[in-house]
């Protein structure tokens, strides 16, 4: 059984939950693992110099569950599919079909920047916008907690650049997509990439 997993991550607002909603409902045997689904509790979450709770950092997330989570998909696709809800067509055709390819989206805005989660991926996407359009897309956003005046300029930007920078000089292997360009011309760039890769595998 083939096993690839996706990562599709970048800058808040950028387009990648979208993108993974509509990759999921399009690719065979598609589950999907969302790195904010890893917060920790308010509570837990410390205020930085900057007065804010520092939110888009590493120490904000529990990595090590993400982890664990990814790892459970790669030891049994079909069990986690199936406890995730999610069918599989070797579910619906025969149980006996299980050579064929099985994927996991993994999506968030901080997928590069910790190694073990870094080295489990087979692609690596990463979707970029402007300041201007990440801070108008940002502030129509309706958030659980909703951000505090100044939150996006004096800590959001900045920790998107600084964990941009370390990515890049730590030349991760990602394939730019540019947010800019309307939905559907980055699904389908991004859908026949995967259609190629997986056609290259078998």
């Amino acid at each position: 059984m083939k096993r690839f997993i996706i990562g599709i991550g970048g800058v808040t607002n950028g387009g990648k939950t979208t993108l993974t909603n509509r990759l999921s409902k399009a690719l065979p045997n598609c589950c999907v693992v969302h790195q904010d689904d890893f917060f920790k509790p308010q509570d837990q979450i410390a205020v930085g110099d900057d007065g804010f709770r520092q939110w888009d950092v590493m120490t904000a997330l529990d990595m090590e569950a993400m982890v664990s989570t990814v790892r459970a998909w790669q030891e049994n696709p079909l069990k986690f599919a199936l406890s995730h809800g999610v069918r599989t067509r070797a579910e619906e055709q025969d149980p006996a079909l299980h050579h064929q390819a099985h994927i996991l989206i993994v999506e968030g805005f901080l997928l590069y920047n910790y190694k073990p989660l870094l080295d489990m991926f087979d692609k690596r996407y990463y979707i970029t916008i402007p300041y201007a359009e990440c801070k108008r897309r940002r502030s129509t956003r309706k958030y659980t907690v909703p951000d505090p005046p100044g939150l996006f300029d004096g800590h959001v930007w900045p920790m998107y650049l600084k964990h941009r920078a370390e990515m890049e000089s730590s030349c991760v292997d990602v394939e730019h997509l540019d947010g800019m360009q309307s939905k559907d011309e980055i699904y389908n760039q991004v859908y026949k990439d995967i259609q190629n890769t997986l056609l290259n595998s078998l």
